[in-house]
């Protein structure tokens, strides 16, 4: 009697854990299609970390494209491309980005890194869900992150992740879906005619 009881405790607690493990796969599923709007998406985010400090912003993405603006810095990014125009120096930086380095710009770029190197796990809290995702591999650029999703529309409010030992943490507000042309996502030297570009690629 009792080996069928343990038996039976183990398979639901087997049971719970395989639920969580596909909801948890469900909802950054239901995220990232949301966030797959064919015309793009916009919002305004807050960014806080060691490592970048202080900024807010807005961005517009579009599949793996995206266009940032914020006080110190405007970014283009056609998908492989990526322009960094400084204010302060006039000058446009030009390189080819990772995936860490798109994840600290782009809050929404964890849903093209999902799918493969991490484990996830999630729990309920209030309005939202919070995602936990864990990198499989060592040398991952990003070892762990931490999704706050809204239960009912499936838009993400918060995303944490942690490089090495640093973590940064972006706020994200004002989502809205968006009609971007794929002009908006590169740089136009002839709006900038002073700027020094630098090749960094």
């Amino acid at each position: 009697m009792k080996k069928k009881i343990i038996t039976l405790m183990l398979c639901s607690a087997m049971g719970i854990t395989h639920g969580l493990a596909i909801t948890a796969k469900q909802v950054l599923d239901k995220t990232a299609a949301t966030l797959s709007n064919k015309g793009g998406i916009s919002a305004n985010f807050t960014m806080s970390s060691k490592q970048y400090g202080n900024i807010s912003g807005s961005i517009t993405v579009k599949g793996r494209k995206f266009h940032a603006s914020t006080p110190v810095a405007t970014i283009w990014f056609d998908g492989k491309t990526q322009w960094t125009y400084m204010k302060k120096n006039d000058e446009v930086n030009v390189s080819t980005p990772n995936e860490a380095q798109l994840q600290a710009i782009n809050p929404y770029n964890f849903i093209h890194l999902y799918k493969s190197g991490f484990s996830y796990t999630m729990t309920a809290q209030g309005t939202g869900y919070v995602l936990h995702l864990t990198a499989t591999g060592a040398k991952n650029g990003i070892q762990e992150m931490y999704i706050t999703v809204d239960k009912k529309s499936y838009v993400p409010s918060q995303v944490k992740m942690r490089q090495g030992k640093a973590w940064s943490t972006i706020d994200i507000s004002g989502f809205t879906k968006s009609n971007a042309g794929d002009a908006v996502f590169r740089f136009n030297p002839k709006d900038y005619p002073q700027a020094e570009i630098i090749d960094l690629r």
